[in-house]
């Protein structure tokens, strides 16, 4: 866990891809440096294999070792046989962000058209570290972090510790107070 309430989170970045080598990983390069200029605390970035268990291994270590605060994936979202990152992460998710995905298709809608649909983003919990989903592509993966994660990365880690409810939370962006949700 970050070490006080107001301590820059730490994040794990990760790119599934069965093809993409670290030294080739232009989009994992890209997030680490968005998150980073953000102010977060990058832990490191790790390429993975679009394997099931590889991923499930990967989240549940890291999360409950305590070596992250949160956990952004790039890759294995779309409809491809091969993608399975989706899958991987709704079997250990205790608690799912349902809205992140709608809210990343209908970005992704208004930015590149009817293909949108084919991105199956998520974002959900495991013991008390927050997990984002994103697809592979830069051009994607940037929207979703530059619009969603960074704006709801701490609030999101503050709320899966306990620090905070929904009700004190407030978004940096939001549109009215987190406290008008009821």
């Amino acid at each position: 866990m970050a070490d006080s309430p107001g301590a820059a989170p730490r994040v794990l970045t990760v790119t599934v891809s069965d093809q993409r080598k670290r030294v080739a990983d232009e989009v994992g390069r890209r997030i680490d440096a968005e998150l980073t200029a953000a102010g977060l605390t990058l832990v490191r970035h790790m390429v993975v294999a679009d394997e099931p268990e590889h991923i499930v291994d990967l989240v549940r270590g890291t999360a409950t070792g305590n070596q992250a605060d949160a956990i952004v994936l790039v890759g294995g979202t779309g409809i491809n046989p091969r993608d399975q990152t989706f899958e991987a992460l709704h079997r250990l998710y205790e608690k799912r962000i349902d809205g992140f995905g709608e809210a990343f298709r209908r970005l992704a809608f208004d930015a590149m058209g009817p293909r949108a649909i084919y991105y199956r983003a998520s974002a959900g919990v495991f013991d008390q570290v927050p997990i984002y989903s994103l697809p592979g592509s830069a051009q994607a993966a940037l929207l979703g972090l530059r619009q969603l994660v960074i704006p709801t990365l701490a609030g999101a880690v503050d709320m899966a510790t306990g620090r905070e409810t929904l009700t004190s939370a407030a978004v940096p962006g939001d549109r009215g107070s987190a406290r008008s949700l009821g």
